[in-house]
């Protein structure tokens, strides 16, 4: 049962790792992960009261792209445009004295820090070459006096607006519903979901299964509204290097109940898939078409599904903006850095010798990639129209521990 004695929650960690998500998982303590989520997320640095703030971001989190001393252009721009999205919904969505504050405070303090970043950009390559503007930061901007004078400390990455919703409010009525049947289209097939896996496996093929159609229509307008309001965005990358585009994860304000019940319902769903894999990471990703996306790299879990959100009329060209999923695995020798980020050894070691051989997946809402964590796999080219919610927007939901590829020597050892 939840535990909501603050004396207790004094002594909560600042963040909530990945043991403890699938410990609750584990448990099926659904109610009770998401209460600690958000109390650790309330009394974390993101509330913009500073009575609140019990402990400071952890080095998890600030290490990410998530900390609140530095940006990029492209990140105050989806928060500008973010916040003009805010400012048109509707009074019982968005009060008017969070309207009035984005609209005299928040926008304009962004806007102008956005223009001293333009400013420093505009200085590459200028003059004798002595101004690198953000040539060695590749793109990433720490905050200047100037900046912090416009007390960009009190708004930058808070937790201005965060709705919550359950799969309940989707229901009319008192109509008694089992979740999966709010959650899940009517197309939803486990049997011949896990039919195709299977195959896959017994094949010796590597394992992927496209969905369409994943969720119903209720539920995936419900979790597109909860990512296009909640203003839990807080991850910048180098935006030279890596790509243009902002992550919210669990352990940091993407903790909202109906994301949690898709992510158990989804297990429960596909018991051979996911076998005794738990609940381990959940995050979301929002993309700038002026930039790339996710660069080559496997995740630290045995299994991937990747959600599309975004409407499919936003997307210009329909036979890419999906994702490319090599056939290969890192070696069991290669630890997280080598695999996650180490792009060069990846092309060379690994995706080279086998023709780069690969399955892509062109871009469609409402899709669902379910696929072997440990492939190698990055975001396809993509381009997609101008305007807030017309970014394109995937929810990715990690179970289990990786199963790496065991390299020839241990195969024959074994």
């Amino acid at each position: 049962s939840q535990n909501n004695n603050d004396d207790d929650n004094d002594n909560l960690p600042p963040m909530l790792d990945s043991d403890d998500i699938s410990y609750f998982s584990s448990a099926n303590e659904l109610d009770n992960l998401h209460y600690y989520l958000k109390t650790v997320f309330e009394r974390s640095e993101r509330n913009p009261d500073p009575s609140k703030i019990k402990h400071e971001l952890p080095h998890a989190i600030v290490s990410k792209g998530g900390g609140s001393f530095y940006t990029s252009d492209y990140k105050l721009k989806l928060d500008i445009e973010q916040a003009e999205y805010l400012v048109q919904q509707k009074e019982e969505l968005v009060s008017n004295e969070m309207k009035t504050f984005l609209v005299q405070n928040y926008i304009p303090i962004l806007s102008r820090v956005r223009q001293n970043i333009q400013r420093v950009m505009k200085e590459e390559g200028e003059g004798d070459g002595s101004n690198d503007g953000l040539k060695k930061t590749h793109g990433l901007y720490a905050f200047r006096d100037e900046d912090w004078k416009l007390n960009i400390k009190d708004i930058y990455n808070k937790a201005l607006y965060v709705p919550d919703m359950d799969l309940s409010s989707l229901v009319d009525g008192d109509t008694k519903k089992p979740n999966s049947e709010i959650l899940f289209s009517k197309d939803f097939n486990p049997a011949k979901i896990q039919k195709e896996w299977q195959n896959c496996i017994e094949k010796n093929e590597p394992g992927v299964v496209v969905v369409d159609n994943l969720l119903s229509e209720k539920a995936l307008k419900a979790i597109r509204q909860i990512l296009y309001e909640s203003t839990v965005w807080y991850q910048t990358k180098m935006p030279y290097k890596f790509g243009g585009y902002v992550g919210a994860y669990i352990d940091d304000g993407l903790y909202q109940k109906i994301l949690l019940e898709l992510a158990f319902e989804l297990r429960n769903a596909l018991p051979q898939i996911m076998q005794n894999h738990f609940l381990k990471y959940m995050w979301a990703y929002k993309y700038d078409s002026d930039y790339t996306g996710i660069n080559t790299h496997a995740d630290q879990a045995a299994v991937n599904v990747n959600i599309w959100i975004t409407p499919s009329e936003a997307n210009l060209d329909p036979n890419s903006g999906g994702l490319v999923i090599y056939t290969t695995k890192p070696p069991l020798d290669w630890n997280f850095q080598q695999f996650n980020s180490d792009m060069d050894r990846i092309q060379k070691d690994i995706l080279k010798p086998s023709g780069f051989q690969n399955i892509t997946v062109p871009y469609k809402e409402n899709r669902a990639i379910i696929f072997d964590s440990a492939l190698f796999h990055h975001t396809d080219t993509f381009k997609f129209k101008k305007g807030y919610t017309n970014r394109r927007i995937n929810l990715t939901i990690l179970y289990g521990e990786m199963q790496q590829q065991q390299n020839e020597k241990q195969k024959d050892e074994l």
